[in-house]
């Protein structure tokens, strides 16, 4: 038991009980016991041994009592102990927070008790810091909780003003139970039942053709399908051919479809054949077929461009880029991405395809840009032209030279040493590729000067020199 050195507990003050069980006893029945005199200064201090958290108070003994408290409760203390010096003992406890070098503050309840010493009081106190912390969780829990609760709302508000403006019809199905668990007032219509019926109601029970677990297991076949699934019921109550394109996902524990509504006839009024024979034409033609976005981003392919480049599956080329693939890499793809989108349809580009292993191939790619309201998308058309430069013995390439420089260098045979000839030569090549690699990228320079890995001011003086500055500028 701490009591600072102090002999008062030992003074014979309290003849009822030995001294040297008092302070003992008065430490047990609390977590601190403070002494007052009438003057308001502390004689004495003792602490409960199991109340480590108060430290060292020895240093208390000897000054005021409002020295060690803070200033919104020390008028308190003080109201507290003039009713007490005036014979009046405080029924009510008294809540004080104290301070210690403006470090630490800790509140404490304390109840006033007679002593028999000239006026002084004993203060037994309850440390007040565990209710504190509790009452502190306790808020931020309640605050938390509030506001876990107007978040739900406003989701709450916002989930139910889009399902009821959304034209399309919108059904909300238990994978479970196969029951309706939302639905909006366009698929109600569609369905010819009220909304408040169908809510809660099996889903199969709107339909004139399947079982509810026939129903659940087609929706959950359609969801796992490659291909846009939907499953065309027959509604009971209108009798209409309705078909249904649902969407699973889980939430509260437990999978939900989201099942979009339409009826058929208005499916096939609107299906446009071109888009249709479009389709079959991408998925089942000769010509391998990509298409990418503005950053060369590898969207969708056919079946004739995995088998061009030998892959096994969708996933070992969507999300990849274009660039992967081609010979030249990056500059390939940002003449096509950059040529589609700035000037228009590029209709033959000669290059290399490769794939994963290495292999080069031969091909003509031609790249249109297809925007729509969100992005834009580039699809390409490529043809495999291997066989053909085999048969025909000559480059994919088309050559641009010009035929009269290279008259004058045959004819500078013989009458010019071969040295002279070769420095000619090397000026008409020169020449030559510049103009392919200009014509190539559609006089695109910033493009042409990295396909011939040349800086773009060196190539501007290259074109200087040769005459094609103003060449399809």
């Amino acid at each position: 038991m701490t009591t600072g050195g102090n002999n008062f507990w030992s003074s014979g003050s309290v003849p009822l009980i030995e001294p040297e069980f008092l302070s003992s006893i008065i430490g047990a029945a609390s977590d601190i016991a403070l002494v007052v005199s009438a003057e308001g200064i502390i004689l004495s201090v003792v602490l409960n041994d199991h109340s480590e958290s108060f430290g060292n108070l020895k240093h208390w003994e000897g000054r005021p009592v409002v020295d060690f408290l803070t200033r919104e409760t020390a008028p308190k203390f003080e109201k507290a102990h003039e009713a007490y010096l005036a014979g009046e003992v405080p029924n009510k406890s008294l809540e004080l927070n104290h301070y210690d070098n403006a470090v630490w503050q800790y509140p404490v309840r304390y109840t006033f008790h007679r002593f028999g010493q000239e006026n002084a009081a004993l203060l037994l106190g309850r440390d007040l810091r565990p209710i504190s912390e509790t009452q502190q969780q306790l808020v931020q829990a309640q605050i938390a909780l509030e506001q876990g609760y107007e978040t739900r709302r406003e989701f709450d508000a916002r989930y139910r003003s889009l399902l009821a403006s959304v034209d399309q019809a919108i059904v909300f199905v238990s994978v479970q139970t196969g029951r309706i668990e939302d639905v909006n007032e366009a698929a109600a219509s569609l369905l010819g039942i009220k909304a408040a019926a169908l809510k809660g109601s099996a889903f199969a029970n709107a339909f004139s053709d399947r079982s509810t677990g026939e129903l659940i297991e087609s929706l959950m076949n359609a969801t796992l399908s490659e291909e846009d699934g939907r499953v065309t019921l027959r509604a009971t109550h209108s009798g209409q051919s309705v078909v249904v394109k649902p969407v699973v996902f889980r939430a509260g524990g437990q999978r939900i479809l989201l099942c979009r509504l339409a009826q058929e006839s208005d499916i096939v009024t609107t299906s446009d054949a071109a888009a249709l024979q479009a389709l079959t034409l991408f998925r089942s033609g000769s010509d391998a077929m990509v298409f990418m976005t503005g950053k060369g981003i590898i969207t969708s392919v056919n079946e004739s461009f995995l088998d061009i480049v030998g892959a096994a599956h969708l996933s070992d080329v969507v999300g990849r880029s274009f660039s992967d693939f081609l010979g030249r890499g990056r500059i390939d793809l940002d003449v096509l991405t950059d040529q589609s989108q700035r000037v228009g349809p590029m209709r033959i580009y000669a290059t290399k395809l490769v794939n994963d292993l290495g292999v080069r191939l031969s091909v003509e790619i031609s790249a249109t840009t297809v925007s729509d309201a969100d992005e834009v998308v580039v699809g390409c058309v490529i043809r495999d032209v291997s066989r053909v430069e085999s048969a025909r013995g000559t480059s994919t390439i088309p050559s641009h030279a010009p035929s009269e420089p290279t008259r004058n260098v045959m004819d500078l045979v013989g009458s010019t040493s071969l040295k002279d000839i070769v420095a000619e030569t090397t000026d008409v090549v020169e020449k030559m590729c510049i103009e392919t690699a200009v014509e190539l990228t559609g006089n695109n320079r910033v493009a042409a000067a990295e396909m011939l890995g040349l800086s773009r001011q060196s190539l501007y003086v290259k074109l200087r020199k040769y005459g094609l500055l103003s060449k399809n500028s």
